[in-house]
């Protein structure tokens, strides 16, 4: 649906038939064309304004950015490369550089609206009064939140951003269990073979030294077997 900005009426100068031309001329036609005239108008003003805004917002900008250039041209042509400024020890004492500059937020809202548009809000039809049958619900919510609800977008961008860190929060945990995980497997795979290989001559020692490993978490049996089977075939 598209969304008009600004618009001029009437659009139809002139009905239908009339018992008199010479009336509807002179009352109707010329009436509309002089209220389309007072609407152009008020656009056009509208419009320059809006101009002379942005090319003030602009002209101040270039100015900022006019100053800064000749700042930094004064210590560039100033900047000795034989002499050292700051010493290597002193380096890292120094704070880090912080912009300056103030960037725009809030570029979409409520004050930030163009005058038609703000008209055209105010042409409106007002929501129904549902909020005044707030207190007779049982979850003490709002009743006219059900209709409209002007936050629930920022509500679920926000909600988007804590599962977002939230998710980051669990992958960092799983990835810490994981490197746990897997140097208790390396250390248990070392132990093994320290035990196997400290128990080869024996035959009985080295199978209750297997066993015992073994028993201590199942899912290390196969690598056991393996070591064992490795020790005798090999």
């Amino acid at each position: 649906m598209p969304l008009v900005k600004r618009c001029i009426e009437p659009r139809h100068l002139r009905a239908g038939r009339v018992t008199s031309e010479l009336e509807c001329v002179t009352n109707s036609t010329l009436a509309a064309i002089i209220k389309q005239l007072g609407g152009l108008s008020r656009h056009a003003e509208d419009i320059f304004g809006e101009l002379f805004n942005e090319a003030n917002s602009f002209y101040m900008r270039m100015n900022s950015l006019q100053e800064r250039v000749d700042l930094l041209a004064v210590k560039v042509t100033q900047l000795d490369s034989t002499v050292e400024e700051v010493s290597l020890q002193d380096i890292n004492m120094r704070k880090a550089f912080k912009s300056s500059t103030i960037q725009d937020q809030q570029v979409v809202s409520r004050n930030s609206i163009l005058n038609p548009v703000m008209e055209m809000y105010h042409r409106c039809d007002k929501p129904p009064p549902l909020n005044i049958l707030s207190p007779y619900r049982d979850d003490n919510k709002d009743g006219l939140k059900f209709y409209t609800d002007p936050s629930y977008f920022f509500n679920l961008w926000r909600e988007k951003m804590i599962q977002a860190t939230e998710n980051k929060r669990k992958e960092k945990r799983r990835q810490k269990a994981g490197d746990k995980v897997s140097e208790f497997v390396w250390t248990c795979m070392c132990t093994c073979v320290n035990v196997c290989f400290m128990c080869i001559c024996d035959e009985s020692l080295l199978s209750i030294s297997l066993q015992a490993l073994c028993s201590f978490s199942p899912s290390y049996v196969y690598i056991y077997i393996y070591i064992y089977i490795y020790i005798y075939i090999y």
